[in-house]
Order: structure tokens, then sequence, then C-alpha cells
């Protein structure tokens, strides 16, 4: 039985339709409150989600309350440069193997929270966000997706002016200031989706549409940027992959986020994030060149 797993209130739940139920509370401490021990037995998930029926709900989701449903994953990757369009607009070679960097899991924050921003050179990047379900090395490209515990919506939030600062580029700390990872706003297990492979992501920045494009249209697939880093380094569950950003970033054409400005990423089939972008300190007020 297909899944949505929910961070409510820093407490693991269930989702079914506007309803959530506490696992804590209807697994009668089987499922443990905290989401990063809960996802460790999926079959457990499976299992609630198919018994919902008999349990009355905990609550109705307020979105005030939902938290990274992923909150302290021990690896973030994020991949650059994985959609051919996106590759043309940043005027960059499409690459041979997969662009690996890191997003530090410090910056990881909820799928309502706010983004705070530290330049104004700050810049969206909706993405598919992919989370391992268990252990794995060295595998197969053919055998990856039963690795997948489920997918979720991550924002790729990126400082231009720190990721661009010098040559070689700075992708880890540019695209890992504290809250440039919000994720959710749910995790839904693999099996809810007919097609994993292609599904729909758009963001809107004050409404205005930015990004539309199909996964499907990934230059390294799912599998493959599995396979491949799973070569490198181990793998374990509850780590995740923001799989890279189609077209239409406003790096490129100088529109880069303001205060107050609201992203949205939706991916069909998962749900909706919304975030404020938040002008805070500058970066540069608290960096001494050297």
């Amino acid at each position: 039985m297909p899944f949505t797993f929910a961070n409510i209130n820093n407490r693991s739940a269930l989702v079914q339709g506007e309803a959530f139920f506490d696992l804590a509370t209807i697994t009668d401490g089987a499922v443990s409150t905290d989401a990063m021990e809960a996802i460790l037995n999926s079959d457990l998930l499976h299992q609630y989600a198919a018994q919902l029926g008999d349990y009355e709900p905990s609550g109705i989701i307020e979105k005030k309350d939902l938290c990274a449903p992923i909150p302290r994953p021990r690896n973030s990757f994020g991949v650059g440069l994985n959609y051919q369009l996106h590759v043309e607009e940043a005027a960059s070679k499409t690459p041979s193997t997969p662009m690996v960097f890191t997003k530090f899991p410090s910056c990881i924050s909820g799928p309502n929270d706010d983004v705070i921003m530290r330049s104004d050179e700050c810049d969206y990047e909706g993405e598919l966000l992919v989370v391992i379900g268990r252990d794995g090395k060295d595998i197969k490209a053919d055998e990856a997706w039963s690795y997948v515990l489920g997918l979720s919506v991550g924002q790729d939030f990126s400082d231009r002016g720190v990721q661009y600062k010098d040559q070689p580029a700075q992708f880890n700390l540019g695209k890992s200031f504290d809250t440039f990872g919000p994720t959710g706003p749910y995790l839904v297990s693999l099996d809810s989706f007919s097609n994993p492979d292609d599904l729909m992501i758009t963001t809107t920045v004050n409404g205005e549409a930015r990004q539309n494009d199909r996964t499907s249209n990934m230059i390294f697939s799912i599998p493959t940027l599995i396979s491949y880093l799973s070569s490198i380094t181990s793998l374990a569950a509850g780590d995740i992959i923001f799989s890279g950003t189609p077209e239409g970033v406003g790096f490129r054409n100088g529109s880069f986020l303001k205060d107050g400005d609201i992203v949205e990423t939706t991916i069909e089939g998962i749900g909706t994030m919304q975030n404020k972008c938040v002008r805070g300190k500058d970066f540069n007020e608290t960096h001494a060149e050297t």
C-alpha cells in the first residue's frame, strides 16, 4: 500500500487527504516519533498506510506545522547541469558524467520555512528530491529504484555571488547557506507513482511561472545518479539527492530574488512548497577579506 509520510511538529506521521495520523500513537510506539528513525522501517509505513481507516485522525494538517520530512540526512547530494535546456541557459558544456556537489545537511529546512538571503544575488532552483531507503554500494542502474524509499520536492537555493566569486566555482558553500534547502511537503512512497521517471515540476516566483519541465528530460536519470554515486560512496537510508533543476533560473537574466518574494515549487503527485525570501544581514558584513 502506498504511503505519504510527513514530519509534523517534529513527529512522524502518515497523511490521508488533509488529515494526518501520528505514527507513534497509532502504532503504540512501534514507529518512532523521530522521522529519521521512522523511515528505517518502510514495511511498517506501508502496513499502517493500508490500515488508516481503522484509526481516528490525529488532526488536520496546517502548513505551519510541516517540517522537513528528512530533517537530518547523513548525506545531501546536489546535481548540477542535469537538464539540457538548463545547460544551454548556463552557457555550459553538456557533462559526460554527473556533476555532483554537496548541499550541507545543515541547510535543510521545511517546506514553508523562510529562506534567509545574505546577499542580493540569490536564486531559486526547483528540483525532484530522491530519498534513499536502504543501504547500498555499487548499485546497478537496473536495480537502483529498489533502493529508493520515496520522492519529495526540493529547492536548491543558491547565492550566485558566493558560488561564482572565483574560479573554480564554489558550489558547496554557495548552495549551503542556512535555510537554503527547503524540502517537503511530504515524502511519497515510490509505489505511489505510475512512472517515477516522468513527473511535472514547476517553480513560480510571486505567482509568475519561471520553471516548467518534466523529470523525464534529465540528462542523467535517477537510476544513473544512484548507480554513479554508490560506485564512489556507500549510500545509507535517509540520504537525499537533489537531482538537478530545469531551465528558468534567475541568474542568467539578472532576476535575483528580493526581500518578500514568494517561491512556490510543485511536483505532480507530491505537493507544493511555499517559501518566503527574507533579506538577512549581508554576508559581506561578517566576512573579512583576507
